[in-house]
């Protein structure tokens, strides 16, 4: 039988990009983690600190291009944030296209504690480096995020 002769490949641990996703997968599995005992996932809580953040009132069309996610995925996780009693839908008597979503009293009070599940697990994977190596890898993702225009917020 004839060998097949094999051409020179990088490792994997040559790349950037994978000691990126080693890190990453694990600071979000472990979130993740942190977030089940609230019956949130991880995309859930992306849309819910975005509204959060804003207005009282806002449509799942605002929310998709604050996140950079589909209308469609929006309007799936506003159901199943509707299911969870996290946030309630108006539909316009006008037309049944338009909706305003609020954040429920029971969001409001939990998203609070979702944050300080996030802050601990950054705290837990990053502690180690200082205030400037964090400042500074903050900074170059970011600097990277705005050269290839990734807007898309993580959901998973």
């Amino acid at each position: 039988m004839a060998r097949i002769q094999k051409l020179e490949a990088s490792k994997l641990t040559v790349h950037v990009g994978y000691w990126m996703r080693l890190v990453s997968n694990n600071v979000s599995h472990s979130f993740r983690r942190k977030l089940e005992s609230s019956g949130v996932t991880v995309a859930e809580w992306v849309i819910l600190r975005e509204m959060y953040s804003g207005d009282d009132t806002t449509s799942p069309s605002i929310v998709a291009e604050l996140t950079g996610l589909t209308r469609g995925a929006v309007s799936k996780l506003v159901s199943r944030l509707l299911e969870k009693g996290l946030v309630l839908r108006d539909e316009s008597s006008n037309d049944r296209r338009y909706q305003d979503i609020k954040l429920t009293a029971k969001a409001i009070a939990l998203i609070p504690k979702l944050a300080s599940l996030a802050d601990q697990n950054d705290e837990e994977f990053f502690a180690k480096l200082t205030k400037s190596e964090r400042n500074q890898l903050i900074e170059i993702l970011q600097k990277l995020a705005k050269l290839h225009q990734i807007k898309t917020k993580p959901i998973d």
